[in-house]
């Protein structure tokens, strides 16, 4: 009898143990569906845990929940979790979570149930809109509602950056909002830096977080140097001290638009392979430019302050991320839809990780004019949180979510060249020698080759190379090569020359956007003509290790 106790109490324990360990792979896998975390760098490049590093390109949206409600938007619209599913097949991997200060450092407002902070704003409305989509979170304080968004996003395999928008609650920003530089009323750099050391201490371990933005867009009248590099490194030590996981994104000043002070002094920490600068862009950031000036000229301005102010730094090795730019996504802006067109070429170019704002369909209320249920055009999503708001938009910028090249890609491709087409997000396909050209997926692209000197573009590993014929034309591939260059102040027009009434005139690769087929026409908008469109005629030469794969 004892010993049938015995082994009994035996077999007890082992399936109690079984239990448990069951339990625990469970809860460790419901965490988190990413598998890529912890992230680091390499050189200029984001890569993953994988024996010598992958590469990890971040393709994001930026999901505000630093509004006066506190919430991440959309919550009264949809379900949570339908909401973080429409991330992933859109071809996004990432969201970009905004929060203020005051969600840590302000006990009393983080205490807050939901309902009391729609309560206190008189958004009734909302709160009959949660307790239909979201009935589990309206009685939840705010920062457990914050939260369960970012365990939505993990268990829909979405990596998450923890990005500290401003202190108040509040639509950002002026430059007298007393928010935007350290010292301002309502910006206390220790208090920030306990803030920060809360937040990413909350967040350790949890393994879709995988990065965290120590501040967005420093600016103001007390915005200097010397503040700048004292707190922003004091603000990532913090970070990586409390949660050394993380990649810690450090923003440039006046808007987050400058860091080109970093030429002459680096930002001194104590930890190497975490470290990300970021930088933001949008047209209205230059007036009506885009729109009453010559458009090869406003992009080639655009793209030299871009190089001068924050791109060098991947050319010395250092990772930059474009962690705010966007366009009406309407499509019905000429100054966007040109800002899009330019600045899609240079994400192709130098392979930049970015997150595009916004998410967005509309917000709770939009403080500044106070309107209940405002539309953000610049959303992704339209105003029903279901719909996509422009699906051409989206198309042209799905070219840009995956890596073209970094490391761990490939071991067997040799790097060449796409021609991509930012217009459409497309590039250059042949299929034979016969067919004309066409825009296809850059997925698909052929290996192109071109050497500057040789000024010819060829296929990889064959003798065919690229003939212009005439204006209105398909350009053939053949043993017979022209010499192609790329022109007009943007550098995104590939001109050669054919004779015409015995003259050499110069042509341009176009589109004929009633087929997709390549051909040459007269060169646009290479003077200082300025109600021109030359963007059927913007392709950049890519380097790529697999078509955009």
């Amino acid at each position: 009898m004892a010993r049938f106790s015995c082994t009994k109490i035996i077999i007890i324990l082992f399936y109690v143990l079984l239990f448990l360990l069951l339990s625990c792979t469970t809860l460790q896998n419901t965490k988190t569906k990413v598998k890529a975390f912890p992230l680091h760098t390499n050189g200029r490049w984001i890569v993953d845990e994988e024996e010598g590093g992958k590469r990890v390109k971040l393709a994001c949206l930026s999901w505000m929940a630093h509004g006066l409600a506190v919430v991440a938007e959309g919550l009264s619209k949809q379900p949570l979790d339908s909401i973080t599913k429409r991330i992933r097949p859109m071809g996004f991997n990432c969201i970009r979570l905004t929060w203020p200060l005051e969600l840590v450092i302000n006990e009393s407002l983080a205490s807050l149930t939901v309902k009391e902070s729609f309560n206190r704003l008189g958004l009734f409305d909302d709160i009959n809109g949660i307790q239909a989509h979201n009935p589990s979170i309206l009685d939840l304080p705010l920062i457990n509602a914050f939260q369960a968004v970012v365990k939505s996003l993990g268990d829909n395999n979405v990596m998450v950056i923890l990005d500290n928008h401003c202190t108040k609650p509040a639509m950002c920003c002026s430059e007298t909002d007393q928010n935007g530089f350290f010292g301002d009323k309502y910006f206390d750099p220790h208090v920030w830096i306990k803030g920060l050391t809360k937040m990413a201490t909350m967040f350790n371990g949890v393994t879709n977080v995988v990065a965290m933005s120590l501040r967005n867009e420093p600016r103001g009248p007390r915005s200097n140097l010397k503040d700048w590099y004292r707190y922003m490194a004091e603000g990532a030590e913090a970070v990586h001290g409390a949660n050394p996981n993380v990649l810690v994104i450090v923003s440039g000043l006046v808007w987050d638009q400058d860091l080109s002070f970093l030429k002459n002094q680096p930002l001194k920490l104590s930890f190497n392979g975490k470290l990300v600068f970021e930088v933001h862009q949008y047209s209205y950031g230059k007036g009506p430019g885009w729109i009453i000036e010559n458009p090869n000229k406003m992009c080639a301005k655009i793209l030299g302050e871009a190089m001068r102010n924050s791109s060098f730094l991947l050319e010395q090795g250092r990772p930059v991320m474009l962690s705010e730019f966007g366009v009406n996504m309407k499509g019905t802006n000429l100054g966007d839809n040109r800002f899009l067109n330019c600045y899609l070429g240079m994400l192709a170019e130098l392979d930049m990780d970015w997150a595009l704002w916004t998410f967005v369909g509309s917000y709770y209320i939009r403080n500044g004019d106070f309107i209940v249920g405002a539309e953000e055009v610049y959303g992704v999503l339209n105003e029903d949180w279901i719909r996509v708001r422009n699906a051409s938009i989206l198309h042209k910028i799905s070219a840009v979510q995956l890596p073209f090249r970094g490391p761990g890609l490939s071991s067997k491709a040799k790097q060449h060249k796409v021609i991509f087409h930012p217009l459409t997000g497309l590039c250059v396909l042949t299929k034979s020698t016969v067919d004309p050209l066409r825009l296809g997926p850059c997925s698909n692209s052929d290996h192109w080759q071109y050497k500057p000197q040789e000024k010819k573009l060829s296929i990889e590993g064959t003798l065919l190379c690229l003939k212009a014929y005439g204006e209105g034309k398909a350009p053939k591939l053949g043993r017979k090569c022209s010499t192609w260059k790329m022109v007009s102040d943007s550098k995104m027009h590939l001109s050669s020359r054919v004779n015409k009434n015995g003259s050499s005139v110069r042509v341009c690769l176009d589109v004929d956007t009633t087929n997709n087929i390549i051909v040459t026409n007269t060169c646009k908008c290479l003077t200082t003509h300025k109600s021109c469109d030359a963007e059927s005629q913007w392709f950049k030469l890519v380097d790529s290790v697999g078509g955009g794969v």
